[in-house]
C-alpha cells in the first residue's frame, strides 16, 4: 500500500504558502488533498505549527482532530464536519495563517497529518500537548507537508 500522503493545490511541499493562506491575506486555510488513508485508521488529526518560531518553541497554527478517515479534501476555509478544533498558540480555536515577524527569513509552516487508530475523546479548545498526549500509542502513520512564508 502507498504513504499516506498530504498536499495541496495552493503550493508545492518546500514551497512558499500563498499569501492568501496568510495574515497578510485572507487568514484561511488552503485546500488539503488527502491520499492513501490507511483502512484501518478510525480518525485523522492535523497539526500545523511553525518550528521557527521566535521563542524557540513551536507556534501552533491550527489544531483538528477527529477527522473522518476517509475525508480525501479539507476544503479552502472549512473545518471537516465533525472534526473538533483545539486552541492556537495565539489562543484561538480556529485557523491562524502563518504571520512571521517582519525582516527575518521565512519560517516552515509544517501540516502534520496523523491516522490514528481511535477517535480521541479530547473537548474542543484543548492545547496540542493534550491532543498529543490523547495521541500517544494510536499513531499508525504521519504524512508530512511543508510551506514556507516570510515577511
Amino acid at each position: 500500500m502507498e504513504e499516506m500522503k498530504i498536499k495541496s493545490s495552493s503550493f508545492k511541499d518546500g514551497e512558499t504558502i500563498p499569501t492568501k493562506y496568510t495574515c497578510d491575506g485572507e487568514d484561511v486555510n488552503p485546500l488539503l488533498e488527502i491520499r492513501h488513508i490507511p483502512e484501518e485508521a478510525k480518525s485523522l488529526a492535523l497539526i500545523v505549527d511553525d518550528p521557527d518560531a521566535s521563542r524557540g518553541v513551536p507556534w501552533d497554527h491550527w489544531l483538528v482532530w477527529n477527522i473522518p478517515p476517509r475525508t480525501q479534501y479539507i476544503q479552502e476555509s472549512v473545518v471537516p464536519s465533525n472534526a473538533v478544533q483545539g486552541v492556537s498558540s495565539g489562543g484561538k480555536v480556529k485557523y491562524m495563517g502563518p504571520c512571521p515577524m517582519k525582516g527575518k527569513d521565512p519560517h516552515r509552516y509544517i501540516f502534520s497529518l496523523y491516522a490514528l487508530d481511535k477517535e480521541l475523546e479530547l473537548a474542543e479548545g484543548a492545547p496540542k500537548d493534550e491532543l498529543l498526549r490523547a495521541m500517544e500509542g494510536h499513531i499508525l502513520v504521519k504524512a508530512e507537508l511543508v510551506g514556507m512564508y516570510g515577511r
